[in-house]
């Protein structure tokens, strides 16, 4: 890897990654309208419908940020072999990502997130998925391709949506085989499978999921408590790195026994949707680069603010990134704890 002297090294050196993505994916769903009257059948809006729009979400807008980032993503999931499963996958062709990594199951449906916009504003939400887990053959299917992409890659993220493709099985035998070729593996965690992934590298938990997954209630405002949460959860999981996403509070991350906090930037706040999806994104590429995790986490921490200020779910500017970046002098986190 070519020495890292900038901001722009950085950012130049994402270029040249490759990035398994291995979750659940799904279609996000726009329809986008006009309200001005109630409904005289029900105390509800009535919407004009304007616009409709399908996006990819889930894992495969952890891609679309991969490529935004200018780095190369390999997305792995499983999908319903049903006309919502062609729309997905012609979504992926129109965004020129590849689709080698997706098994199509008949035993399947594919996740589908409807949203009713009117003036800036979501009213409703109409989610169509399937949360069992995967059949033996699927999952046997998913593991080769996995297997098949790993040579290609520089990172392995797992992103995790509760809907069926991630078993505790399959998350040990995921992290084992990133593991035996040195590859690092970052987890964005849901709450079923919270505790199933042990040895991973980095994992992404929000305050809510970690309170979940450990099975412990805190206030908000007492660090005490939480960090040994934290400190809990790195124990149980045999990570060393935790990075914690703190909504308006900004993000936590410790590494080994080392703890930091970086406070949230202010935002004209639109929509959180996606924001999880732009940290792991950019926490994998850092990981990936191996710079500080003060800088990860910093960098992640911005991405994930920027992305907040569009409606739905949106991949991050990378110049916009870039530029906010140096307005706050964060690769000064890189030089401190790199020297």
């Amino acid at each position: 890897m070519d020495q890292i002297n900038s901001l722009e090294d950085i950012f130049a050196a994402f270029n040249g990654l490759t990035v398994l993505i291995v979750g659940d994916v799904m279609i996000d769903s726009y329809l986008w309208g006009k309200s001005t009257r109630i409904s005289p059948e029900a105390p509800v809006p009535i919407v004009n419908v304007v616009k409709r729009e399908k996006r990819l979400g889930g894992a495969a807008n952890v891609a679309l940020n991969i490529q935004a980032l200018g780095a190369t993503p390999l997305l792995c999931s499983v999908i319903g072999d049903d006309p919502d499963g062609g729309d997905f996958l012609r979504l992926l062709e129109d965004k020129g990502l590849s689709t080698e990594g997706i098994v199509q199951s008949p035993e399947r449906v594919t996740t589908i997130k409807h949203r009713i916009i009117a003036s800036a504003q979501q009213l409703l939400r109409i989610d169509a998925e399937i949360e069992t887990e995967l059949t033996d053959y699927d999952n046997r299917h998913l593991e080769e391709r996995y297997l098949k992409l790993l040579e290609r890659a520089d990172v392995v993220v797992l992103e995790d949506y509760d809907k069926g493709v991630f078993t505790e099985a399959n998350i040990k035998r995921f992290i084992q085989l990133a593991n035996e070729r040195n590859i690092p593996t970052v987890i964005d965690p849901k709450k079923k499978n919270f505790l199933s992934y042990v040895g991973s590298t980095l994992f992404k938990p929000n305050l809510k999921e970690l309170k979940e997954g450990l099975k412990v209630e805190f206030a908000d405002e007492n660090l005490h408590a939480f960090e040994e949460a934290v400190a809990e959860l790195q124990k149980r999981l045999q990570t060393e790195q935790v990075l914690v996403t703190l909504s308006e509070r900004g993000v936590f991350i410790a590494d080994g026994g080392e703890k930091t906090y970086i406070d949230a930037h202010r935002r004209s706040i639109s929509d959180v949707s996606g924001a999880g999806d732009t940290v792991i994104s950019i926490a994998s590429l850092c990981m990936a680069l191996r710079t500080s995790v003060q800088f990860l986490a910093g960098l992640s921490n911005l991405g994930g603010g920027l992305v907040c200020e569009q409606v739905g779910v949106v991949p991050i500017d990378k110049q916009r990134l870039l530029e906010e970046a140096k307005q706050v002098r964060l690769f000064e986190l890189h030089e401190q704890r790199t020297a």
